[in-house]
Order: structure tokens, then C-alpha cells, then sequence
């Protein structure tokens, strides 16, 4: 009998690419707030989700994430090429049912495990190579201070064309946490057939909040931020074009995953 999580299912069980869960993650972030066109955002929201109001309108901010990663039966930070990624996330601020939230349109990832849990949960990942300014605690020109003054940058790449940049000076200490977050972050999570004549009839098409226990967020700096987003030809991101820029922050966090909450299945209108 084949076993595992995930593809590839094979009789051990142990070559999936996304392993039983839960998942541990731990990791260090850059984030910059800006703002957006809220019309051109609104088209980019799926049903249940609704454009945001007053001063959250128009609202996203952009994560720069180097993760490690591992799950209760073993060790994978021992294989760090296994359990080391880094990822770009890009969260529009909405509403759900007049209370405030988030929605992912588009995720980069350099590693192909985390590629296949992002898609089991929803998150609408793609491969991408995110480079991120490094702090050793040492003093050194080559190491920034990760407090004030300290000076961080972090890029995303997409098929070897640069698409965003993001410079970040800390001032200090912050208790504020990025806006929008991922306390209610919304995903769809939509998998298409293949059979002819039912390439528009997806099998699974619903939408789907982030539920994440252990939550821990430590060291949270903020300060000046500088973005920059250039065109693509394969990426539709006009719409996120900064209109402004708000604060950046740096901050390290750890999270454990293994509950997907389904807010609403689109395919029970179908039936």
C-alpha cells in the first residue's frame, strides 16, 4: 500500500514532497507598507472578500521571509538543504464580512517542499529568488547593526528579471506589527481538472483562512522604507504599483501550521 502526505506516495511513505504535519517554521523577515490603487486591488480579490475601507484602503504590505523548517518526528534543520528557503509574500488588505483582513495574490518561493505545502494550504506559490540583507552580531561593515541605524535590503527575482526592491533603515523598537498582516489572511485553494470538457469545472475551488498555533514574534524593529517594483512581462502587478510607501520592520518568527479552516466552497453553488 502506497503511503505519504503528499505526491510522490511511495510504500514507505518517505519521499513526499510535504511531510505529515505539523510544520515548525522559524525565520527572519523584512516587511514594507505601502499603498495601491484600492480600485485596480479590488479586481484582484476573489468571492467573500470584499476591497477595504477608510485607512485601510488600499493597504498591502510585502514580506521578505528566510525560513527553517522542520516537523515532530524529525531533525530536517540537520539537512539544511531541505529545511532552508526564503520566500517573497504579497498581502492586500480587505474585508471579510465587514471585519478586516488579508488575501495573498502572489507568493515566490525558492524550494520545492515549501512550493507543495503552500499549495495544499492555498497560497498561490511560484518559484522566485528572494536575497535578503543578513545581520551576523558581529561588528563588522560586511553586518548591519539589527537595531537602530541599521541599515537592511531585500530584492525578489522572477524567471532572472528583478521585480521588487525594498530598502529599510531601523529607528527602533516597534510593538506595531505590519499592516496588513497575517492574522486573517484569506487564500484559494484551487486545484483544475484536466479531462476534456471539464478544464472549467476546477476540483477543488474554495476559499480558505491561514490558521497557525505557537505564534511568536521577537525582536520587531521598525523604520524608514524605500520600495521599488519594476514591470514584468509574466506578472501581472501593475495594480500593486507603490503609490506610497509606509514603515519597514524586521522582526524573527516562529509559527507552527496544521489547521486550514474552509470559509467558503465555491463549487456548492454548483451542485
Amino acid at each position: 500500500m502506497l503511503q505519504g502526505y503528499s505526491i510522490p506516495r511511495t510504500p514507505n511513505g518517505t519521499s513526499s514532497l510535504a511531510p505529515h504535519p505539523p510544520w515548525h517554521y522559524a525565520g527572519e523577515c523584512l516587511a514594507v507598507e505601502f499603498a495601491a490603487d484600492s480600485d485596480a486591488l479590488a479586481a484582484y480579490l476573489p468571492r467573500g472578500l470584499t476591497p477595504a475601507t477608510g485607512e485601510r484602503a488600499g493597504r498591502c504590505t510585502l514580506f521578505f521571509c528566510e525560513w527553517q523548517f522542520a516537523t515532530d518526528a524529525g531533525h530536517e534543520y540537520l539537512d539544511p538543504v531541505a529545511s532552508q528557503y526564503k520566500e517573497t509574500i504579497l498581502l492586500v488588505a480587505c474585508e471579510r464580512t465587514g471585519s478586516p483582513a488579508s488575501y495573498c495574490p502572489y507568493i515566490w518561493v525558492d524550494q520545492d517542499l515549501a512550493l507543495m505545502r503552500g499549495l495544499i494550504q492555498g497560497w498561490p506559490k511560484q518559484f522566485g529568488h528572494t536575497a535578503i540583507t543578513r545581520s551576523y552580531g558581529v561588528h563588522s561593515p560586511a553586518s548591519p547593526s539589527p537595531s537602530a541605524g541599521g541599515r537592511f535590503a531585500a530584492s525578489l527575482a522572477y524567471r532572472d528579471r528583478r521585480v521588487f526592491d525594498a530598502r529599510v533603515t531601523l529607528d527602533g523598537p516597534t510593538e506595531r506589527l505590519p499592516e496588513p498582516g497575517f492574522a486573517s489572511t484569506f487564500n484559494v485553494r484551487h486545484f483544475p481538472r484536466l479531462t476534456a470538457g471539464w478544464h472549467d469545472a476546477p476540483a477543488v475551488h474554495e476559499l480558505t483562512q491561514l490558521r497557525a498555533r505557537n505564534v511568536s514574534i521577537d525582536r520587531l524593529q521598525s523604520g524608514r522604507a524605500e520600495l521599488d517594483l519594476c514591470a514584468h512581462p509574466s506578472l501581472e502587478l501593475d495594480a500593486f504599483r507603490p503609490l506610497s510607501v509606509g514603515n519597514g520592520f524586521r522582526m524573527v518568527v516562529s509559527l507552527t501550521i496544521d489547521d486550514l479552516v474552509v470559509a467558503e466552497n465555491y463549487l456548492a453553488d454548483q451542485r
